[in-house]
């Protein structure tokens, strides 16, 4: 492997096809202005390195990148590759990751709206993360330890796990299929209409109108907290642990909740069953 160090690089597509490149304490910057800097290159690894131009790693296999800056000049960097690590490096530019597969990042700082569409095998672990459409249409994701904030975020996601997350976000999970949160903080208006197999474990959920118009939801030992008009027209099966405000038109199914504020039973096609229970076990008492 070629080592390169302490250099500045700002001409356009500066290490076109290169391969087998260690590229250490170098800047991506200049009056040149130069895109592209590592396109159409595999096995590149990128340490302590500052990225301030556009898209430098497009159709790229086998990329490292660590201890690194992503500034929000560096536009779309990593889109079309595969087989990539990033961790310890700061990703601010806008569209950071797009139609990328086989990607772990850890240790991480994100601003980037739309980062992360239509990618595939995505691990992400103890990173921050903020931006608008977050992972909108990428399929087997693994997440935890994420702390995000943003709005739009997870939409027509699918198979994927969340473990040990705080998401302040609104419009999370519409139209997601087949996911699984545990032991997460969900916060945001408007959550996960339209989904399909969501499964919520041990979270805490707080905001209003979330969870309608799903299907196959479930939640099982969830808190739900200044949570108003829930499950309207949802099949569901969940077990509450704290106080409901509003329940509205749930499909079908049985919510099991300690109580419930009010309870609106405006649709003939209602027929979800509200069960009062102070423990996790359903009990004769129904609404």
């Amino acid at each position: 492997m070629t080592t390169i160090e302490n250099k500045t690089f700002d001409k356009e597509r500066a290490f076109y096809g290169s391969r087998n490149l260690a590229v250490r304490h170098c800047a991506f910057d200049g009056p040149a202005d130069g895109e592209s800097a590592f396109k159409e290159c595999s096995d590149i690894a990128a340490k302590d390195c500052l990225f301030n131009l556009r898209y430098p790693f497009w159709h790229g296999h086998g990329l490292t990148i660590t201890d690194s800056k992503m500034t929000d000049l560096c536009r779309a960097a990593l889109w079309y590759s595969d087989h990539i690590e990033v961790r310890d490096t700061k990703m601010y530019g806008i569209k950071a990751l797009r139609e990328c597969s086989d990607v772990i990042i850890r240790d991480c700082d994100i601003i980037s709206p739309e980062f992360g569409w239509s990618t595939n095998n995505v691990r992400m672990e103890d990173t921050t993360a903020s931006g608008e459409y977050f992972m909108m249409r990428a399929e087997n994701l693994i997440f935890r330890n994420i702390v995000f904030k943003g709005k739009y975020s997870f939409q027509y996601i699918k198979n994927a796990v969340f473990e040990n997350c705080i998401l302040d976000t609104k419009d999370a999970f519409w139209h997601a299929e087949n996911i699984v949160v545990r032991n997460s903080v969900v916060k945001g208006e408007y959550l996960a209409w339209y989904s399909d197999r969501l499964t919520l474990e041990n979270c805490k959920i707080i905001g209003t109108q979330p969870l309608c118009y799903c299907k196959n939801l479930k939640l099982l030992g969830c808190e739900m907290i200044d949570t108003d008009l829930c499950f309207e027209k949802s099949a569901v099966e969940a077990s509450i642990t704290t106080p409901i405000v509003s329940i509205k038109n749930p499909l079908s199914g049985t919510i099991c909740a300690p109580s419930v504020r009010e309870v609106i039973r405006d649709d003939a096609k209602s027929k979800g069953e509200i069960i009062l229970c102070s423990c996790m076990h359903l009990c004769k008492t129904s609404v």
